[in-house]
């Protein structure tokens, strides 16, 4: 997530906004500022019903989120150069005492730990920054200076935490960075730590797994208006932070926004075991390509008996799918990851991640990685058997239940990813979306099957009387489907919009998962408000776009063509980049765009020579077409009307604020 994202809600003109507000209503009234209803009855019934079913008071987890702490910051506000806010740690202080009827108390106790942030040191040499963004830098002590672990999503944030690091462990160099996955926030405040250049003149070791610039630069590129649309749903970007609005992820708090930077790896971890030593200390890395990134690192350090889990191993049980949108995750090539490092890395003393707090003691720590092993191996195969008798998805998710030993440790509990989707991701990943029955095969768009539901049932006003008899005996999932087709076949009914709202509330407050109930309520608030104006202004994360391959890029440009526009023309354009020294041949034919590096073609309907910035403005919706052959920086030969015909088949808008909960 960037800083983009939060000047679209600014835009919006919300009047509840990310980290502006701790506890903002009055949790008395029916309604709070943002629309959303109190918890019902039954609601509180179920959550209470839920603190009754699990150890809520154990403590254990808590006395190891606190212990190593050096220094907390009284206030944690991080604000840009703008002096827009893009890192509130405050807002979060509500989140005090026994849980509100409108938090599930699971969730609850997994948002107070994440609360507790400062300067940790983990063991004698490694020390840890947590809260200061959505995953945690870590701080190794070398013989010269500071091996950084993970510089957080945004440059501001991972400035503010070095900076606290410094003035209570003093002034270092640094000596080495290890990326341990292509997530953003594991490498987005790389430069804030060091500059690309000063790395490069002081040849500074900077460590990832194989694939890891590939991954990093392009995970986005090619769905990033979808992905970025959802993600506000997700990551409750649109809710107040307050007790019926957004707690917490479950991962973390939220994930920053900010200014985006990478560097460029100078080594590569490529196989099991990699010995390395980094300013006088010893690792021993792992590589696990394919499990909760495409690619990702763990490593031990033999001479303080530490095990780094990255995030492989957390604090909750991980998205095999996650809801913004990704490609499905291998649970059985995850789960084998953690029994090989149970198996290389078994008399580890120290285990510390990239999210949450460590864990101290041999037997704590086995203890840890095998349940985190068994939940992802479990959901695997049991997934499997039931998909093997002949259920769906939707049947093996209603299903599915750990086992005791399972499902009573806090650490497997479903605070960011949850058995249910983790189940029907593994589905996917085997079988694919479609469940066998021909019924499914090829429905009817959303509104076209909406309108006939209501007319077979007898109408809008008798599916919304017997929704609200639904509603009042607390069957709010089965009021959420239906009302959602009524919905979709009259959005200008605002009853049911307005009951539709309220049973996303009462859902929203019994999720256990951060994630579940930040999509439930940001679709009460959409329901309530509108979508966006705007989306994400991808804009922000410029300074790492531009190490994107432009292999990357122009097949992101074959995804905005116009196919039906399209149809018939056969153009052919050179693009030469005159600052980087390539040139690419792009052919439109069959309504498919290809391309190819190498020389321009002679045959080609026009060439045109401009700089790889002045194209990455284009992509990115910065500048429009007409800003582009008018622009100084470029030179064109050929027909200038096929360039015109050429460029205008694209949708170069970054989008992203399209409707989800409405038609």
């Amino acid at each position: 997530m960037m800083r983009g994202t939060k000047r679209a809600i600014l835009l919006l003109g919300v009047f509840v906004l990310i980290g502006s507000c701790e506890k903002s209503e009055n949790m008395n009234t029916d309604v709070d500022m943002q629309g959303h209803t109190a918890p019902s009855t039954i609601t509180r019934e179920i959550n209470q019903s839920v603190r009754e079913d699990l150890p809520i008071d154990d403590q254990q987890d808590f006395d190891e989120a606190k212990r190593g702490l050096i220094a907390t910051e009284e206030s944690l506000q991080v604000t840009g150069a703008d002096g827009e806010v893009i890192w509130n740690q405050d807002a979060y202080r509500f989140e005090k005492g026994e849980a509100p009827g409108s938090v599930n108390p699971s969730l609850w106790r997994q948002a107070k730990l994440n609360n507790i942030h400062g300067l940790f040191e983990v063991t004698k040499g490694i020390y840890q920054l947590r809260g200061y963004d959505l995953a945690n830098i870590t701080l190794i002590e070398g013989k010269t200076g500071w091996i950084v672990v993970d510089p957080l999503t945004t440059k501001e944030t991972a400035l503010r935490a070095l900076q606290f690091a410094e003035k209570h462990l003093g002034k270092k160099p640094i000596s080495a960075i290890i990326f341990t996955h292509s997530h953003v926030d594991h490498f987005g405040g790389a430069t804030a730590m060091i500059s690309a250049d000063e790395a490069v003149s002081r040849n500074i070791p900077i460590i990832a797994p194989i694939g890891f610039m590939e991954e990093a630069v392009s995970e986005n590129v090619m769905a990033f208006s979808t992905m970025s649309r959802r993600s506000l749903f997700m990551y409750g970007k649109r809710l107040a932070r307050s007790e019926r609005g957004h707690v917490g992820t479950g991962l973390g708090k939220e994930p920053a926004l900010g200014t985006v930077s990478i560097l460029k790896p100078t080594e590569l971890i490529t196989r099991t075991p990699q010995e390395k030593v980094l300013d006088g200390v010893r690792f021993i890395f792992q590589n696990v390509p394919g499990s909760e990134a495409p690619a990702e690192l763990t490593f031990y350090l033999p001479d303080y008996k530490t095990f780094c889990g990255a995030e492989i191993v957390s604090r909750t049980m991980h998205n095999l799918y996650t809801l913004r949108g990704a490609k499905v995750r291998d649970a059985l090539k995850w789960s084998h990851y953690i029994n090989e490092a149970i198996e290389l890395f078994g008399d580890a003393e120290v285990y510390f991640g990239v999210h949450h707090w460590p864990a101290w003691g041999n037997k704590r720590i086995l203890e840890l990685l095998k349940k985190q092993r068994d939940i992802y191996k479990y959901i695997h195969d049991q997934t499997m058997r039931m998909a093997n008798s002949g259920l769906t998805p939707r049947e093996i998710a209603e299903e599915i239940k750990f086992p005791e030993s399972l499902r009573t440790t806090f650490s497997n509990r479903g605070y960011y990813g949850t058995l249910r989707h983790n189940a029907r991701a593994v589905y996917q990943h085997y079988i694919g979306w479609y469940d066998g029955n021909p019924a499914n095969l090829n429905p009817l768009p959303p509104e076209q099957s909406a309108i006939r539901y209501i007319e077979y049932m007898g109408g809008a006003e008798k599916v919304l009387q017997k929704a609200v008899v639904s509603f009042e005996k607390g069957d709010y999932r089965w009021v959420a489907e239906v009302l959602n087709h009524l919905v979709f076949a009259d959005p200008h009914n605002s009853d049911a919009k307005k009951l539709l709202a309220k049973a996303y509330d009462q859902l929203g407050y019994q999720s256990e998962s951060g994630p579940w109930r930040d999509e439930y309520l940001t679709a009460a608030f959409e329901l309530r408000h509108g979508a966006p104006e705007k989306g994400i202004d991808v804009g922000n994360g410029l300074e790492m776009l531009q190490h994107t391959p432009m292999d990357t890029f122009l097949k992101a440009m074959a995804v905005r063509l116009d196919g039906p526009g399209a149809d018939g023309k056969d153009i052919m354009i050179n693009l030469v980049f005159t600052d980087i020294k390539e040139s690419y041949v792009l052919h439109l034919e069959n309504a498919v765009l290809h391309h190819r590096r190498g020389a321009p073609d002679t045959n080609a309907n026009a060439t045109v020579e401009l700089t790889h910035s002045l194209y990455l403005k284009l992509v990115i919706g910065k500048i429009g077409i007409k800003d582009l052959l008018t622009s100084d920086d470029i030179q064109y030969k050929g027909s200038k009307i096929d360039l015109i015909r050429f460029f205008s088949l694209f949708d170069f808008s970054n989008g992203g604020n399209f409707n989800i909960v409405t038609p």
